[in-house]
């Protein structure tokens, strides 16, 4: 997936951070949510994201951002779906419709989601910063230079990548070096292929909203910081 715009034409200070009030997150999985609801109903993509787009959002939506949504069955929160768009190639307001129903019919390791499990979902939306490649000494500095729980991990080389959202890291327990290791398996890569100089790595942050329930109340969610031991920090 991509797109015609070229992030170097955005304002590097728009793209440095990512700042959300809690009203836009849970704009943004209800924005989620009715394209998936039009989308699984019959309707086209063209129709969905029309239909996305005439609906009256915050400047914010405007504005190119990253984004993933993650679908979960509830309420055992196992994942159903997740896809996304690393840089800012969309605007947010068009880039979450054509995330979520992707997510829902696109992600190759599940079968696509029917209109039927909708209420037996929640959505989670993933807002991200534009990655930055970590510039370490050796690559046995990568882990030191990670933080757990705020960094998500891009893995690129040797022909493939692959992509972790920050939330990931605190929900598996993971050391900054796994997180590292799980990266470079998402991308089909040994695990310790993050220590092979034709590797890069790249970090980015994310803001994270997430239903509570189908179609229930939306809140942020702020994963765990956690020391090298993989534990949640006091």
């Amino acid at each position: 997936m991509g797109g015609a715009l070229e992030p170097r034409l955005i304002p590097e200070r728009v793209l440095a951070r990512v700042v959300l009030a809690d009203e836009d997150g849970a704009l943004a999985v209800g924005l989620a949510r009715r394209a998936l609801g039009d989308a699984l109903a019959g309707g086209t993509r063209m129709a969905w994201g029309a239909r996305a787009g005439a609906v009256n959002l915050p400047a914010v939506f405007r504005e190119p951002r990253g984004v993933f949504v993650t679908l979960k069955r509830y309420p055992s929160g196992s994942l159903r779906g997740c896809i996304g768009f690393p840089l800012p190639v969309f605007p947010l307001g068009e880039a979450i419709p054509r995330a979520a129903v992707a997510a829902a019919v696109d992600d190759p390791r599940f079968p696509p989601v029917v209109a039927e499990e909708l209420e037996r979902i929640t959505i989670e939306v993933s807002v991200l910063t534009v990655p930055e490649r970590i510039r370490a000494g050796r690559p046995d500095d990568l882990p030191r230079s990670i933080e757990v729980g705020r960094d998500g991990l891009i893995v690129d080389g040797l022909g493939s990548s692959g992509l972790l959202l920050p939330q990931v890291a605190p929900e598996q327990g993971w050391t900054s070096e796994e997180f590292l290791d799980g990266a470079c398996e998402k991308a089909g890569l040994p695990p310790r292929a993050w220590r092979d100089l034709r590797v890069t790595v790249k970090r980015f942050r994310a803001e994270i909203f997430a239903e509570r329930g189908p179609g229930g109340p939306v809140a942020r969610e702020v994963p765990e910081l956690t020391p090298d031991g993989g534990r949640p920090a006091p």
